[in-house]
């Protein structure tokens, strides 16, 4: 990077995506920032999923200046590893940009074909519809090993019990699965004293079987608990 390519970066009069680009492609050439040009895909991973709860955290608070500050912070991470990939001559951040909208026109039949629609609700079975035709052409959305391992533990269970649901395998309804599940954690309570290990592996099978239920229900156990949480602490810090 030149001394007038710098000059061009600080003196643009339009803050734009192009400038972005312009700037990550600066922090990473040899003339750039020593910490950006070693970073890896993994190494800044755990950034990625960081600024994704912080964004997150900004929509559970009603902010927007935070909010505007947060999304910038994920995007970030987008145009980061779409650059190391650039690098790598694999694809750039335009490939990116121009799949996400292929995908979007795919996905809204109801907008931009002849599909009908009325409603949010009809929105989405058009969507769930388009995504189907996409995993019959060999796409691994939908499929039980295209949830990520990587996802928020509650969160993960709820994906593979909704997967299990749609394939029809038979947990049972969610007053059986509850009921199952208050024997299981009665058993585990007279049991606590004598096998610790077995009681860990028994209130795991239960945080699932729980999950499942939230699935039933079209709730987020994530959502909810850290609702919950959130309470407590209120609670606590008043005491």
């Amino acid at each position: 990077m030149t001394d007038a390519e710098k000059k061009e970066i600080v003196t643009a009069t339009t803050r734009d995506v192009d400038l972005l680009l312009k700037i990550m492609a600066a922090l990473r050439s040899e003339n750039g920032c020593p910490w950006d040009r070693v970073q890896t895909h993994k190494s800044i991973r755990r950034d990625l999923i960081e600024e994704t709860y912080e964004v997150a955290e900004a929509i559970d608070n009603g902010d927007p200046v935070l909010l505007r500050e947060e999304l910038g912070d994920l995007l970030l991470q987008i145009v980061f590893h779409a650059r190391m990939e650039e690098e790598e001559g694999r694809f750039t951040f335009d490939d990116v940009v121009s799949d996400l909208c292929e995908k979007l026109i795919r996905r809204h039949p109801h907008v931009f074909g002849d599909v009908n629609a009325e409603d949010p609700d009809g929105a989405l079975a058009s969507w769930n519809a388009a995504k189907e035709v996409e995993k019959k052409r060999g796409g691994a959305q939908g499929d039980m090993k295209a949830i990520p391992p990587s996802l928020p533990s509650l969160m993960r269970a709820r994906k593979t019990a909704k997967v299990a649901l749609k394939d029809g395998y038979g947990f049972g309804s969610a007053e059986e699965i509850l009921s199952g599940a208050s024997r299981r954690l009665a058993r585990t309570a007279s049991d606590y004293a004598r096998d610790p290990d077995g009681t860990i592996d028994a209130l795991s099978s239960v945080l699932f079987e729980i999950s499942t239920v939230f699935a039933l229900l079209g709730a987020d156990p994530e959502e909810n608990l850290n609702k919950k949480t959130a309470d407590f602490i209120d609670t606590y810090t008043n005491i």
